[in-house]
């Protein structure tokens, strides 16, 4: 494996302790706060039921934590931190042109390539389509009123995470109303790196960051203090009724 690409995995295994790892963490304290969530109250003692087979005021603070603890909270904060990675793990590829991330030439077709980093499969929206097109056009007016010859194939959208069969809609949308390429996960990677198995080797990277993480035991006193909560204990009195 080359230099760059080990300092790729290095860069972004730090990145994720100090960025998501931490943000995880901070995140979570915050859910002993039962003010965190808008309670269902019929919603939280089925699915304590559901997860426990009871609906103790322990069972009602675990059904309430765990989706966020284990699923938004961590998914958002990845998601808000695409340009911190940028920053922090791609910022040997950094460009200094208005609305493009990074510039590299691609290692399968060995053109240079302007692109803009998403997160993942299903993170942008509608509006992003054509906030996308736009900085696309802009770069391309740019470089022809420099005289560089920049087309439509040389500007690309690439998604960190994820397969191409799992693309919304609003990034199909890039490639059939506007004609810009979207590269994601494995032929990302692939394209920027040179190394067709990069893909893998960066999920295993930041994977054993995953040893470092045993959060369990805080984890079972922000549970427990979501359960002391004067709302969470009255949910559980009312069903034991």
């Amino acid at each position: 494996m080359s230099d760059r690409n080990l300092e790729i995995l290095e860069k972004a295994k730090q990145w994720f302790r100090d960025t998501i790892a931490i943000n995880h963490i901070a995140n979570t304290k915050k859910l002993k706060k039962s003010s965190e969530f808008n309670i269902n109250p019929f919603l939280a003692v089925y699915l304590a039921n559901f997860l426990t087979g009871n609906s103790s005021a322990l069972s009602i603070a675990k059904a309430l934590i765990y989706p966020r603890a284990l699923g938004t909270s961590i998914t958002t904060s990845f998601g808000t931190n695409i340009q911190k990675f940028t920053n922090d793990v791609l910022e040997s590829f950094g460009s200094t042109t208005s609305g493009i991330d990074i510039e590299f030439i691609d290692q399968i077709d060995n053109q240079k390539k302007f692109c803009q980093l998403k997160a993942g499969p299903n993170t942008i929206n509608s509006d992003d389509v054509e906030t996308i097109a736009d900085h696309f056009s802009s770069a391309i007016r740019l470089a022809r009123t420099n005289n560089v010859r920049i087309s439509f194939d040389d500007m690309i959208v690439g998604v960190i995470y994820g397969r191409r069969n799992e693309l919304s809609g609003h990034y199909k949308r890039i490639t059939s109303q506007y004609h810009y390429h979207v590269y994601v996960g494995k032929e990302f990677w692939h394209r920027l790196t040179g190394d067709p198995e990069f893909y893998e080797k960066l999920i295993s990277a930041i994977g054993s960051v995953a040893t470092e993480a045993d959060y369990s035991r805080e984890l079972d006193e922000v549970i427990k203090q979501l359960a002391e909560q004067e709302v969470i204990n009255q949910l559980s009195e009312q069903e034991d009724k």
